[in-house]
């Protein structure tokens, strides 16, 4: 399967358009972002903190760290929500003409 093409992809918006869309006073938003940086950050720690003498592909490190994501935490599933929605909050805004 081949990559998409720039040609191919929306163009990616301006700072401004990403503050006038995502309002920095929005906490379940900031909060969301929270989440998902602390679990990023979990991961290049975890990552950085292994033997070097057991190598594994990058494939399969990722497999290891979504297999340890508990998908029952309600903290998570609002997080994901509140970037869902405000995703396509956007989306519906960006398609609609002006």
């Amino acid at each position: 399967m081949k990559a998409a093409t720039k040609s191919n992809q929306e163009p990616e918006p301006s700072k401004a358009e990403l503050e006038a869309e995502f309002r920095a006073d929005d906490k379940d938003l900031c909060n969301a972002a929270t989440k998902i940086q602390a679990s990023f950050r979990g991961h290049q720690a975890r990552k950085a903190t292994q033997p070097e003498t057991v190598e594994k592909t990058q494939e399969e490190l990722d497999k290891e760290d979504i297999e340890k994501i508990d998908l029952a935490d309600p903290d998570l599933n609002k997080a994901a929500t509140k970037i869902q929605a405000s995703f396509r909050g956007h989306k519906v805004r960006k398609d609609v003409p002006n």
